[in-house]
């Protein structure tokens, strides 16, 4: 479901969403190389990692951390359920499902989905991913287990 926003067409849009689930399969088969062509961080890029944890300022490519990443995501599937765009000026909402089977940093092979909410924002360059926030909380916790997360329990 899109909402666009004069400027911004429809088309545009579908093309972000697909190079988001493009680049972000890449990424959970740890191919850095190939999520990287597809997507360019702005230099304020903000990550909330689903493993939890402070906000990571922007997107480090050094080689070092590219190979680090590609260790720690392997053998991955990746499908992307588009749940809702919103468009405003020169930003763009993605928010989506992401079901993806792997194996991430050395655990055996399992499903790891999440709901992921990707901004967006347009440059004389083109879409800059501004900020990820992801969760592994697609299925519900409840109120207790939640409260139990969030003391650090």
């Amino acid at each position: 479901m899109a909402i666009a926003q004069e400027g911004v067409t429809d088309d545009e849009i579908a093309g972000l969403v697909r190079r988001s689930a493009d680049a972000n399969a890449a990424f959970v088969r740890g191919d850095m190389g190939g999520f990287l062509a597809l997507i360019a961080h702005a230099d304020d890029y903000t990550l909330m990692a689903p493993f939890g944890g402070a906000p990571v300022r922007g997107f480090d490519a050094s080689p070092e951390r590219l190979a680090e990443l590609s260790r720690c995501f392997r053998a991955g599937a990746f499908e992307q359920e588009l749940v809702q765009t919103q468009v405003s000026g020169d930003l763009a909402v993605l928010v989506t499902i992401e079901r993806q089977r792997g194996e991430i940093g050395g655990l055996p092979e399992q499903d790891w989905p999440l709901r992921v909410t990707q901004v967006f924002r347009r440059d004389a360059s083109g879409w800059r991913l501004a900020h990820r926030h992801a969760d592994p909380l697609l299925r519900n916790i409840g109120l207790e287990r939640a409260a139990a997360i969030a003391r650090g329990d």
